[in-house]
């Protein structure tokens, strides 16, 4: 469940950022990861990207490609996405 809360900070930011560049798709998101510990398990990098998918379904950022990249620390964030407008 923990993996499902980030994803959903992650996906709000990014829809944020889609709608201020006027984007009409989404189509990559990127996040850094690191060993984010939430309600005492490590987040991990397959659960997130499940859960990015199944939260995006049916929005701007359905089928967008995501990609994990591993980082050092305890955080995560949302890098970067890319998209047409």
């Amino acid at each position: 469940m923990h993996d499902l809360h980030a994803a959903d900070q992650i996906l709000k930011r990014a829809l944020e950022s889609a709608a201020g560049n006027n984007l009409k798709k989404i189509t990559k998101i990127v996040v850094e990861l690191g060993e984010v510990e939430e309600h005492g398990a490590i987040i991990a990098p397959a659960n997130l990207k499940f859960n990015l998918r199944l939260l995006s379904a049916e929005t701007i950022a359905r089928g967008a490609k995501i990609l994990i990249l591993k980082i050092k620390g305890d955080s995560y964030s949302l890098k970067e996405i890319q998209g047409v407008k």
